[in-house]
């Protein structure tokens, strides 16, 4: 999946909380990638990093998957073509929900 592109449709937009979490403020664009079934069921949600501004929709690389040792899904992150990030930088940008799993970067 690292390296593929992806449309995300994005159903949590940077700047808006969580709909259960209300402490849960996104301060990046997040949703789900169409037709990819994740182990929960649902579609498989994605982190998108490098745009700065609330989107309704996304078409991007997967530069990284989050793995959560202590959930059944994982996590994509989607980023512009031309544009990476270190684990660190990722960290940093998930944080605000990854924060409540025991999570692993793996690019």
């Amino acid at each position: 999946m690292i390296g593929s592109t992806v449309k995300v449709i994005v159903d949590r937009p940077l700047g808006t909380f969580h709909p259960k979490h209300k402490d849960i403020y996104y301060s990046v664009n997040y949703g789900y990638i169409p037709g990819v079934i994740a182990p929960d069921g649902k579609e498989q949600d994605a982190y998108i990093l490098g745009v700065n501004q609330p989107v309704k929709e996304f078409i991007g690389k997967v530069i990284a998957i989050i793995h959560r040792y202590d959930d059944v899904e994982e996590k994509l992150v989607v980023a512009p073509e031309d544009t990476s990030f270190t684990k660190d930088e990722i960290m940093r940008q998930i944080d605000f929900q990854e924060q409540y799993f025991r999570t692993e970067i793996r690019m």
